[in-house]
């Protein structure tokens, strides 16, 4: 069977078998949930060619591909990333779950990580904390804001996960000014797989100013990508009405001295805490170059220079004026 390649929402690297994994957020609507493998050749530091190699079908407990919500609603997935685990030949993904209320009509399905074989057939879950359940109060995830993004920590040890907005007991979603924007990382065992810590993270502003100047806005965190050292490469996405093009920043964040927010039930003042340390180290508006709605990046392989690759990937939600892209970046490390 064939499938529409698009709506790349993460990727994630496989040194061994030098192959990626890009997981596809079709919530099933065109073809039924799944990922696809690639071989990204690079060449004098330059990508060459992506070649889509094979595609799985996400399974459930069952073993049965996810419905679309014509189909069933409420089993509906929201795939936004996923990991591979070379220790327990494992990935993990995540649904960002819904939180639709229209009444009689409403549909609250909570968030969700789960790993899958490479077949794409269910083995495991995560146990997520209570403030990630969906609620008909004001209070836990907001709509298309939460699992968004996922690395694996400390050796595997640990797993990471994002909501990409601020939960709604911990203020404000981000705008033009700087407004203590907040979300939180998850930080999970992944032998109990329940979760151990959470940090603070402060969203920077909206980058452009929307037109017309009431339309849509946002800036949040699509992905991340823990490096070592209690440090994350965080990928801030910022989109506004009015132009096509998303305003991409790379932050390194550092969450040693970081606050654990795991048992504080908001953000808000009058709650005293300490965010992780964030500092830009690339905004791609300064490169001159297009950049469409980018909400992955993976490690890739060690350059000849013997820097390490970085590549970045574009969902283009399936839209004609939108394009599937991926970027490749060299990461360089300072001389000590």
């Amino acid at each position: 069977m064939e499938t529409t390649v698009g709506g790349l929402s993460s990727i994630d690297y496989d040194q061994k078998r030098n192959r990626y994994f890009l997981v596809c957020d079709d919530r099933s609507s065109i073809n039924p949930a799944r990922f696809y493998t690639a071989k990204i050749s690079i060449k004098q530091n330059k990508i060459d060619t992506v070649l889509f190699t094979n595609f799985s079908y996400l399974k459930d407990e069952f073993g049965k591909t996810y419905p679309s919500t014509k189909e069933n609603p409420y089993k509906t997935p929201d795939p936004e990333s996923m990991r591979y685990n070379p220790n327990s030949k494992l990935l993990v993904w995540s649904s960002e779950g819904e939180n639709t209320i229209r009444g009689k009509d409403s549909i609250l399905i909570n968030p969700s990580v789960y790993f899958v074989n490479a077949a794409g057939r269910f083995k495991d879950s995560i146990t997520i904390p209570q403030n990630l359940y969906m609620s008909f109060l004001e209070k836990g995830p907001r709509q298309n804001g939460v699992l968004e993004g996922m690395s694996y920590a400390d050796n595997y040890k640990t797993l990471m996960v994002n909501v990409e907005e601020p939960l709604q007991e911990d203020g404000p979603r981000a705008d033009l000014k700087p407004n203590g924007a907040i979300i939180r990382f998850y930080k999970f065992d992944t032998q109990t797989k329940k979760s151990t810590n959470q940090y603070a993270y402060e969203l920077s502003p909206v980058a452009y100013v929307p037109n017309p100047i009431n339309e849509y806005k946002i800036n949040s965190v699509p992905e991340f990508l823990w490096i070592g050292n209690n440090q994350l490469l965080v990928l801030e996405r910022s989109y506004s009405t009015g132009r096509i093009a998303c305003s991409i920043k790379i932050f390194l964040a550092d969450y040693n001295q970081a606050t654990d927010i795991a048992n504080f039930s908001s953000l808000k003042a009058p709650a005293k805490f300490q965010p992780m340390k964030k500092t830009l180290l690339i905004n791609l508006d300064d490169l001159g170059i297009y950049t469409d709605n980018i909400e992955g990046i993976s490690f890739g392989p060690v350059l000849p220079n013997g820097n390490r690759s970085i590549l970045l990937v574009s969902d283009n939600n399936f839209s004609p004026i939108q394009k599937s892209q991926i970027t490749l970046l060299e990461l360089k490390t300072p001389k000590s």
